[in-house]
């Protein structure tokens, strides 16, 4: 549910520490509720989460958003983007106080020609995606919306963020009607 990469980041943390004049990697911060890239927009700099979490979000055409997941350090923004050379695919907003490694393009580049372990750990991200993304797809098919509704209760106790009715209703991929009956229902068994 909140995924991190600890090993990514000790080795980034490394790459910045190890520059002579901190162009390549800066430190950026960012305030709860402010966005780090927005959908469909150019992608300027890839970036490593240093410390607190966003939600990576995509909105339809519908206008209704669906919260892909929640990142925290160690998760890497902007690379497909970068790889690609794409417009964002999806917008990440800042929960907490959010503090990245943003990393220039350029750079970004030469370390995916010379840099065989900044490779090793990229590839991980992909796989762990995708492992993720269907472990989540077969979890909302297989259990109800209570018991995934529980899980995401209990990252935001672990986490002790506050997470809203309609980041939560977004995140389960239900109105926030649905969401607001799974919770009575939740509360009506606990009694």
């Amino acid at each position: 549910m909140l995924r991190t990469n600890q090993s990514f980041l000790a080795y980034v943390s490394d790459l910045y520490e190890k520059q002579n004049r901190k162009e390549d990697i800066i430190v950026r911060s960012f305030e709860a509720g402010e966005l780090l890239v927005s959908q469909n927009e150019e992608v300027n700099k890839v970036m490593l989460l240093r410390e607190g979490i966003v939600k990576c979000s995509l909105t339809e055409k519908n206008r209704k958003e669906y919260i892909l997941e929640f990142s925290g350090s160690g998760e890497i923004i902007g690379e497909l983007e970068s790889i690609r050379e794409v417009k964002a695919l999806c917008t990440i907003e800042a929960l907490t106080a959010v503090k990245v490694y943003s990393i220039s393009i350029p750079y970004f580049r030469k370390l995916l020609k010379e840099d065989i372990v900044f490779n090793w750990f990229l590839l991980n991200v992909f796989a762990e995606r995708i492992s993720n993304t269907s472990s989540r797809a077969s979890y909302q098919q297989l259990y109800t919306v209570e018991e995934s509704l529980n899980r995401l209760l209990e990252l935001q106790s672990e986490q002790d963020i506050k997470i809203s009715k309609e980041n939560m209703a977004a995140y389960l991929g239900v109105s926030v009607r649905s969401l607001n009956r799974s919770l009575k229902s939740m509360l009506n068994k606990d009694e």
